[in-house]
């Protein structure tokens, strides 16, 4: 950016000059369509933070780590989502054409990365392979929690009867085994690639996990929102939960508004005049249609009622829970504090969960 690359050119904001980059259309509404573009991969990137609650049933002290981890997601989706993009707009220019060659031409691993272009462009011919590396690992770190992730919900599912009862299996070791081979069942979509351009799959499977996303970001903010109002009629006072949000109900929903247009608008482009097509559609909506169809077919198969507010289990097993943190306590209290160095902290901070 200053000139310290093997060209020495200090690029600086350069490619700066063009604030809002037109998209299919030209003028205020390519502008419009630009920013709603930008917006869908954003939904998609997003996916993970909503994870760390699943991990609750296998923490020791759920209720005091899971709030510091909450907190600690805003910050690392500050740092590295917000400066990612902030990077990646300063080292490359959007209509590059190695970067838009690289796209068309369904470049595989890093190669249509604006990072890896950038790294081109400037000379800097070792980094490109370092980040394929990187990427592997990513991948497979990304695999390893979604598959922890998916193989628990299932497991869960089983265990409510929502689910063939074989996935609550778990083998001597704790692991529920079956809910983990079907889990890994689902990269197999990467072979879809041998048929097809990689970025033509790779919007398809775009597509499909952003709605299945959004989705997932709405059935939890409408059952916070439930939550929310049982606790108010059956407690009401606050001060006892463990961990209260900013700006709440409000803040909740202006999150269902936004999701809910988001859900509809992320493949808008298959309903533009000559960009019809059946396997962009599916991939873009079918997730809406199956679970609208999931879910009356569990409230027609098992009859079952909405709940009120008044009538909501949510004291089941705190008991144990207060008892359990009782004990904890009782064994903090008896163990020295380690001091951490400042250094030690922001690592904490940056990858502790």
């Amino acid at each position: 950016m200053v000139g310290g690359n093997p060209k020495h050119d200090a690029y600086g904001f350069r490619y700066w000059s063009t604030p809002m980059v037109e998209y299919i259309h030209t003028g205020d509404l390519g502008r419009f369509q630009g920013f709603i573009a930008s917006l869908t991969k954003f939904c998609f990137l997003i996916a993970g933070p909503e994870y760390v609650s699943q991990i609750a049933g296998e923490t020791i002290n759920p209720r005091k780590v899971l709030p510091s981890a909450y907190k600690q997601v805003a910050i690392r989706l500050t740092i590295f989502f917000v400066g990612g993009a902030l990077g990646v707009g300063i080292c490359c220019y959007y209509n590059d054409p190695l970067l838009v060659e690289a796209i068309n031409g369904g470049a595989p691993g890093a190669g249509a990365s604006a990072y890896t272009v950038a790294m081109k462009n400037l000379g800097i011919n070792v980094l490109p392979h370092i980040v394929n590396v990187l990427l592997v690992t990513s991948s497979f770190s990304a695999g390893n929690s979604y598959t922890y992730c998916s193989s628990r919900a299932l497991y869960g599912m089983a265990l409510e009867g929502k689910a063939f009862k074989i996935f609550a299996y778990c083998n001597k070791d704790g692991v529920p085994i079956f809910a983990i081979l079907v889990s890994l069942c689902w990269g197999c979509l990467a072979y879809l690639q041998l048929g097809k351009q990689a970025s033509v799959v790779l919007d398809w499977i775009v597509n499909l996990v952003t709605a299945s996303q959004l989705i997932n970001f709405m059935v939890i903010l409408t059952t916070f929102l439930f939550f929310r109002k049982a606790y108010d009629v059956q407690v009401g006072d606050r001060s006892k939960l463990p961990f209260k949000g900013w700006g709440q109900p409000y803040v909740s929903y202006y999150a269902f508004f936004m999701t809910f247009c988001m859900v509809w608008v992320q493949g808008y482009t298959v309903f533009l005049p000559g960009n019809w097509s059946v396997e962009s559609f599916l991939f873009s909506y079918l997730m809406i249609f199956i679970d609208i169809g999931l879910y009356i077919f569990w409230k027609v198969y098992k009859r079952t009622s909405f709940v009120k507010p008044e009538d909501a289990d949510i004291t089941t097993g705190l008991a144990e829970v207060e008892a359990h943190e009782r004990y904890l306590a009782a064994i903090e209290a008896t163990t020295p504090k380690k001091k951490h160095r400042w250094w030690e902290k922001i690592g904490y901070l940056l990858f502790s969960t």
